[in-house]
């Protein structure tokens, strides 16, 4: 898990920090080194997970960080990949397993757009038993979101924007946390400019970084529509973005990825950078 603290000055949290869980979230589809895409954002008040990987890992994930499924009540879904929606059958799957024993408070809402959560209602029906899939549209609800729709998570408002991806339909979002914080998040693709005004300015912009740039010849990222580490320290200076996340990396570089990744970054963006490895706990302001 990454626990992300942001430092508060408001008389009104009762709390220092405000949280951000990861569950991974820091390798691309393919690798076994290190975990698919996902990843927990929650304050004292609220709690919203992104995305769930690729696969019933996100369940062990979740174990060892300490979240309960019946804690998990909010859901986006960035897109239909296998690497970000094949772990929210399980979670769905388990979610609804609580539920019939009376184990789970409440409804669990689903965001997305209508090509991911049409791919998850149909996984979900055509695998799951009747017994469980009864309950979708019941206390499973998906809801659909829109270009520049902006939903309220509890306290928290996050507005989706498509981010014109070539290959796969794909929102990313900017969240505006009660707690006064922005956090920006790209999905996995590279930066369209059309998505500015809902990127500039962000406390903290999540962007995956497949490679280094000086690494671009043995990784193609531009043949996979990803981006470099140098790509994304650019493009958060341009942006003015207070702090740089950088994930859905390869994954046979983990050995030196966070020094090498934070060095070609540094070159050409003055905030902090970081580059987590599973599990792990970090601090920005």
């Amino acid at each position: 898990m990454i626990k992300i603290g942001v430092a508060l000055n408001s008389p009104n949290i009762n709390t220092q920090y405000v949280l951000m869980s990861q569950l991974g979230d820091t390798g691309y589809a393919l690798a076994t080194n290190c975990f698919n895409t996902c990843f927990i954002i929650r304050s004292e008040r609220t709690l919203l997970m992104v995305d769930a990987g690729g696969g019933n890992g996100v369940l062990q994930q979740l174990n060892k960080v300490n979240v309960s499924l019946s804690d998990i009540h909010n859901l986006f879904l960035t897109h239909a990949h296998t690497d970000h929606v094949l772990g929210a059958v399980w979670v769905v799957r388990l979610v609804m397993q609580l539920m019939r024993q009376d184990k789970y408070n409440g409804v669990l809402h689903i965001w997305g757009h209508d090509k991911v959560l049409g791919v998850l209602r149909w996984i979900c029906v055509h695998t799951l038993p009747q017994k469980l899939t009864k309950l979708l549209d019941d206390r499973v609800l998906l809801h659909e979101v829109r270009d520049g729709d902006t939903v309220s998570i509890e306290s928290w408002q996050l507005k989706c924007f498509d981010i014109r991806s070539t290959k796969e339909k794909q929102f990313g979002f900017r969240l505006n946390m009660r707690e006064g914080q922005v956090i920006a998040c790209l999905g996995d693709e590279p930066y369209n400019e059309a998505n500015r005004q809902d990127v500039s300015g962000a406390d903290l912009l999540l962007c995956e970084a497949f490679c280094l740039y000086a690494d671009r010849d043995i990784f193609h990222p531009y043949e996979k529509h990803h981006s470099t580490v140098l790509d994304a320290a650019k493009l958060a200076s341009e942006l003015h973005v207070k702090n740089l996340l950088l994930y859905h990396t390869e994954d046979k570089s983990l050995a030196v990825r966070k020094q090498k990744y934070v060095e070609e970054a540094k070159a050409a963006y003055d905030g902090a950078v970081f580059v987590p490895d599973d599990l792990e706990t970090i601090t920005f302001e």
